[in-house]
């Protein structure tokens, strides 16, 4: 990789690499689980292990899986933030196996909301 040797050059890579990333994310279900240590102890490996699991099952093969650290849902955890193509992240809460389940099999295979909505109360900021 060549050096950066100016601001300008920083931010045309930038905008390269973030156009590379919609393109790719375009068609893709992007499936965030908090698994900060509130959420390890109210489950949230299962219900990670149980969406991956039955999308597999469901043949669902677009879903990009990520963990998270906090995202200040406590109250409500395990949580799970759900983007379907060209939507907005939903963040359902309560999950256990079988809600987990019923998610994939509802909300990302249909679109259909289903269980416990949390309103979304940040702005995900990407460098």
């Amino acid at each position: 990789m060549p050096k950066i040797t100016s601001i300008a050059e920083l931010k045309k890579i930038q905008g390269e690499i973030k156009a590379k990333k919609a393109a790719a994310a375009k068609d893709k279900i992007v499936v965030n689980v908090s698994l900060a240590t509130c959420s390890i102890a109210s489950g949230g490996k299962t219900v990670l292990a149980a969406m991956k699991d039955e999308a597999a099952k469901q043949g669902i093969n677009n879903v990009e899986f990520m963990m998270s650290g906090c995202m200040t849902y406590c109250h409500s955890e395990p949580t799970v933030a759900v983007a379907l193509p060209g939507k907005d992240a939903v963040l359902f809460g309560n999950l256990d196996e079988a809600g987990a389940r019923l998610l994939v099999e509802k909300y990302l295979k249909n679109g259909e909301v289903v269980g416990k909505v949390i309103p979304i109360n940040y702005t995900r900021v990407e460098l």
